[in-house]
């Protein structure tokens, strides 16, 4: 075997690999590479063993140390995760012969339900009227996050195209770059058809994105953030909204109406049904009907409500 290359330009290939092999987001590539370099760092600071020499009681020594400073369990997982994928990749390009960051497992992280807004609470504030231009777009990126249970990249991603007429399904690429079909509820279709009415004002006409910001580009994240933060306090919230609170939110919700947990691991696109448990412990039904009778903007009024 021989000798092997300066650590920098083996975690610059490995990350080459996830951006472009496997297609990682942005963000669980920015994980992968905070965490890495850091245990590189430890290692450069211990002077007490190569990555490549790397054991299995050397990492149990770095995560002890880690719990130790505070770090959750639910970090050092992730942390643990990364140097596993890591190793894998190392052990395809033939660098190394063995996984030392095999079976080696973080302290058990508490699994605390993720934070929810009230299903009257919301659907209230999504009833205000606003017909200002760019509050037609919040208010479309708002009732579809909510509607279907979208990650905020996955949100972003949407094109027009991708908006077909007539349909209430949608195709989404997730994590991984792995597709999932969801539904849209009515009153999402509605807040969507009402800013396409008006997205022609901003976007120029070879502009594919379905949300544009101000200057007619695809919005970016961290404006889709900002501008959450603003509707919620023009319209008298009384807390913080973000784009995953809504996610939490949808799950929960039809959670509570359907007690469906696989037809709410399909709509969120979780691989492990263990992820989607954190919501609640319910018994399963059948998929069928969950959304369209559950969803609390998805269900069209009876006529005699009217």
């Amino acid at each position: 075997m021989t000798d092997p290359e300066p650590i920098p330009d083996r975690l610059a290939a490995f990350l080459h690999h996830l951006a472009y092999e496997r297609r990682l987001s942005a963000h669980t590539l920015s994980n992968y590479r905070r965490d890495l370099t850091r245990l590189h760092a430890w290692l450069a600071d211990s002077e007490q063993s190569s990555w490549e020499q790397l054991d299995q009681q050397k990492i149990r020594a770095y995560v002890a140390r880690r719990h130790r400073s505070g770090i959750s369990g639910k970090t050092l997982q992730r942390e643990l995760s990364a140097l596993r994928s890591f190793y894998r990749y190392l052990l395809r390009e033939g660098v190394l012969d063995q996984n030392p960051a095999a079976g080696i497992r973080a302290p058990r992280a508490a699994r605390k339900l993720p934070p929810t807004l009230d299903a009257d609470q919301l659907c209230s504030l999504l009833d205000q009227p606003g017909d200002d231009p760019l509050m037609r777009r919040d208010t479309a990126m708002i009732e579809l996050l909510y509607s279907s249970g979208l990650r905020l990249a996955e949100l972003v991603a949407i094109d027009v195209r991708d908006m077909n007429t007539g349909s209430t399904m949608l195709e989404i690429t997730g994590k991984g770059a792995k597709t999932r079909r969801v539904h849209v509820g009515r009153r999402a279709i509605e807040a969507i058809d009402r800013w396409l009415q008006v997205r022609g004002d901003y976007a120029q006409s070879d502009q594919p994105a379905l949300f544009v910001s101000r200057r007619g580009n695809r919005i970016h994240p961290r404006t889709v953030q900002q501008r959450l933060r603003r509707w919620a306090l023009v319209r008298g919230a009384t807390r913080h909204l973000h784009p995953h609170l809504l996610r939490h939110s949808f799950a929960s919700h039809l959670l509570e109406s359907s007690g469906d947990l696989r037809a709410v691991q399909e709509l969120l696109g979780h691989s492990n049904i263990g992820t989607t448990q954190v919501y609640t412990h319910l018994n399963f039904q059948h998929l069928a009907q969950v959304y369209d009778q559950a969803h609390p903007r998805a269900r069209r009024k009876d006529s005699r409500e009217l």
